[in-house]
């Protein structure tokens, strides 16, 4: 067994190098799929829903894969792909105040227009309430994941690393929706 796995991710490194933003995008894909197949069952959904699994796999495959892959270029080439203290400092808070809103009122925008099919002034107001709250959570737990990733993730899999962070963060967000619901009924 330990070669068959061996020999997958040795496959799986030579796609990366050789189609990366592909790679990317099949690998943002499928944990999202994971993801939201994983929060589904923890808050209590007993039959898997559907749609909402495709909407979600389509949404890391079309967006979060390849935005991760151009933006994490993008850094590399802004800071020269240095890695001093100080560079990863300028990293983090630049993906903090940049792509960290950005990424999060597209995910909601997105959650609420398409896979929940709300209206537009339903989406805004619920944008208006929660996203100053979705953002701080944010802001206390991704900074140290971007350290993480700029000090010591390789370019080619920092993508990989953050969707793998964000799987557990889409589920902890989906538990903390749940419990939020509860307390509210």
């Amino acid at each position: 067994m330990g070669s068959v796995a061996k020999n997958g991710l040795q496959l799986y490194l030579t796609q990366l190098q050789q189609h990366p933003l592909r790679t990317k995008v099949i690998t943002a894909g499928v944990i999202s799929a994971i993801s939201d197949i994983s929060a589904q069952k923890l808050t209590g959904i007993n039959k898997l829903q559907i749609r909402r699994l495709l909407l979600k796999v389509l949404f890391g495959s079309a967006y979060l894969g390849p935005f991760g892959h151009y933006f994490y270029t993008l850094l590399d080439k802004i800071f020269k792909g240095k890695k001093d203290n100080k560079t990863i400092g300028k990293k983090v808070l630049f993906e903090q105040l940049t792509s960290s809103p950005l990424n999060n009122l597209i995910f909601m925008l997105y959650y609420g227009l398409v896979i929940e099919a709300r209206p537009w002034l339903q989406v805004k107001s619920k944008i208006k309430k929660e996203f100053p709250t979705v953002q701080y959570t944010a802001w206390t737990f991704w900074p140290v994941v971007g350290w993480v990733n700029h000090q010591y993730i390789p370019l080619h899999l920092r993508v990989v690393f953050g969707s793998t962070v964000g799987f557990f963060w889409a589920i902890f967000m989906n538990l903390r929706a749940k419990s939020v619901a509860i307390k509210k009924s």
